[in-house]
């Protein structure tokens, strides 16, 4: 059984950065896709960014250009790198990824961005 846990979040200023990291229990980590996802106050659970086993990343139109993911497969440990953080970037955001057809979330870590 897979566990995910986030870590990183906290209250930063616009314009400000933040690093989530995302560490994953268990073998096999590097075989498998891994996604950040956010939810803001109100509203549905979005995509924010994605990486295939390969490396591939795709990310939300929002955050594009702004937010970098990576992997560490040594470490079983995905990142999200956020620079020129917005308001609107508010929100608990969760590390995901899909084992044998079943969603695994971790327990979320909270972003504010506020002056």
């Amino acid at each position: 059984q897979v566990q995910l846990v986030e870590s990183g979040g906290g209250l930063v200023q616009p314009g400000g950065s933040l690093r989530l990291s995302c560490a994953a229990s268990g073998s096999g980590f590097g075989i498998y896709n891994m996604g950040w996802y956010r939810q803001a106050p109100g509203k549905q659970r979005e995509l924010v960014a994605g990486i295939t086993s390969s490396g591939r990343t795709n990310y939300a139109d929002s955050v594009e250009g702004r937010f970098t993911v990576s992997r560490d497969n040594a470490k079983n440990t995905v990142y999200l790198e956020m620079n020129n953080l917005k308001p609107e970037d508010t929100a608990v955001y969760y590390c995901n990824t899909v084992r044998f057809g079943i969603q695994v979330w971790g327990q979320g870590t909270q972003v504010t961005v506020s002056s």
